[in-house]
């Protein structure tokens, strides 16, 4: 009897442990450039990351191939030119939600937070701050964020001949769709 209400105690506590993690496989990140000579935009709906509200712990990975563009041509020079997706084959954030406490995980609403942490693009890493919101709906939690990165930055060279058709300051969107590990 006495196991018994061992091994009830510790499931009950990975359970909860477990509860406070939330995942997904298709979260989303795309990237627009626009000049007047033309608008580049890339999207990736393949991104996987997980959210700990327990502690506002969150990381994604996405691969450099599954982004996706209007033209073919666009999307082999990013792949082979750009970003050497084969030498680089995918980017990662791991932060964290600093405000952690002004979010009600227990109460549908929409939250304003800021999440802090390490952007690797290209093989190279960088700290970015970025302010987004965080939306707890029934059965899973949404987060979105815009923030600007700079290409030279993570070590993407961009020859001259094309400088001028991306903007030096690319816009990042980042869409998650989170759902309860259990």
């Amino acid at each position: 009897m006495k196991r018994l209400f061992l091994l009830l105690f510790f499931l009950n506590i990975f359970f909860a442990v477990n509860a406070q993690k939330y995942m997904t496989k298709n979260g989303f990140i795309g990237f627009f450039s626009h000049t007047p000579m033309e608008d580049i935009k890339g999207d990736n709906n393949q991104v996987a990351g997980v959210l700990d509200i327990s502690t506002g712990d969150m990381v994604f990975q996405a691969l450099i191939k599954s982004f996706h563009f209007d033209r073919a041509l666009m999307e082999e020079h990013f792949n082979e030119n750009y970003m050497e997706s084969d030498k680089f084959p995918k980017s990662s954030f791991k932060g964290k939600i600093t405000n952690l406490s002004s979010v009600n995980f227990s109460k549908n609403g929409t939250y304003d937070v800021t999440v802090e942490g390490d952007l690797t693009i290209h093989d190279v890493t960088n700290k970015i701050s970025s302010k987004g919101t965080v939306e707890v709906v029934s059965g899973g939690i949404n987060a979105s964020s815009k923030f600007n990165i700079v290409p030279e930055d993570y070590k993407i060279n961009i020859p001259g001949v094309v400088r001028e058709k991306i903007n030096k300051n690319l816009e990042v969107t980042v869409k998650m769709k989170y759902e309860n590990l259990h």
